[in-house]
């Protein structure tokens, strides 16, 4: 089969090349799903910077998630059957005309969704339920703001929090990304650039902040909570460390936590799935939430993806095509 590896193990998207490896074969409890399509993320071009290693046992070919047929199955694997139109979220391996996966972390395509949009699915849904309804604790009537609400992540949270009932306030650096949030579903868009973004924050009362910039925005969102709110983090892209007001924190009863997807076990990640499968696809189903493709690449050219990625003009998810 064909893979994008990294030339030298690590380095910049000109690193990027495909090459021929051995189609895997599947293990006990495992499917190997004939990919049309691969999300890209984030996570991807940390890995080929060499400042995120894939975990133990998982393949060193870039790529969380894709979407395909299942042409071969694992020992102990019931549910899917040879041909199933399927997404699935993967440890690595997504780059590659052949991918193999957990049975568990393995859901069928949406009616009505295309292979293409199915690919930009799992991490991005994944993510948005463990951290905004399970860490965040999100409540129908509650106030999320979204940092970063154009990216793949964050148009999937703004959608996911109204299917659910709750208000959204998105921020996006200028005035056209927070135009393209409002015809997305956000109720308030709010231009983190802008002199007055922590007063105009404050204003909008948020419970919940889903933040990926990190040290920029955190003494921010603190003080911008209301009294029990919960700030969860998932990526720091201006920097892991900040200073925080710890007395402000006590006095407000916040919460601030974070996680992250790739390095839990492959029983946690079905148990996500099960939960995904039960109220995130009906909202797809009905119409209620959608995947945004921004853009799409042949997997030959997964340099140029990841340019496209780093350059940051994107709305929704860039994906690759097999």
């Amino acid at each position: 089969m064909h893979a994008v590896e990294i030339e030298g193990g690590k380095g910049s998207a000109e690193a990027l090349h495909l090459a021929e490896r051995p189609t895997p074969e599947p293990g006990p409890g495992q499917v190997l799903i004939r990919v049309a399509a691969a999300g890209i993320n984030r996570p991807d071009l940390l890995q080929r910077k060499g400042l995120y290693p894939p975990p133990t046992g998982a393949s060193d070919v870039l790529g969380l998630e894709v979407s395909g047929h299942i042409a071969a199955l694992g020992q102990d694997v019931s549910r899917w059957a040879e041909g199933d139109a399927v997404c699935a979220l993967l440890p690595g391996g997504g780059y590659a005309e052949y991918a193999l996966a957990d049975a568990g972390s393995v859901l069928p395509v949406p009616k009505g969704v295309s292979l293409i949009e199915a690919a930009g699915l799992p991490e991005t849904v994944f993510t948005v339920w463990a951290n905004v309804f399970e860490i965040g604790s999100l409540k129908p009537g509650e106030t999320l703001a979204v940092h970063g609400a154009t990216s793949g992540i964050g148009v999937t949270a703004l959608q996911m929090a109204r299917a659910y009932g709750a208000r959204v306030v998105a921020t996006s650096r200028g005035r056209a990304k927070c135009e393209q949030a409002l015809k997305l579903g956000a109720d308030t868009a709010l231009d983190s650039t802008a002199p007055d973004f922590a007063a105009a924050l404050a204003e909008a009362r948020p419970d919940v902040i889903l933040d990926m910039v990190g040290r920029d925005l955190l003494a921010t969102g603190l003080a911008a909570l209301n009294p029990g709110g919960r700030l969860v983090l998932i990526a720091v892209q201006s920097g892991a460390r900040a200073e925080v007001d710890l007395a402000q924190i006590m006095m407000k009863r916040l919460t601030l936590t974070g996680s992250t997807l790739r390095p839990r076990s492959s029983q946690e990640k079905a148990r996500l799935a099960r939960a995904v499968e039960e109220t995130v696809w009906p909202w797809i189903e009905q119409g209620k939430v959608r995947p945004v493709i921004d853009r799409t690449f042949p997997l030959k050219d997964a340099r140029a993806a990841h340019l496209a990625l780093e350059m940051g003009g994107h709305v929704g998810k860039i994906v690759l095509t097999v």
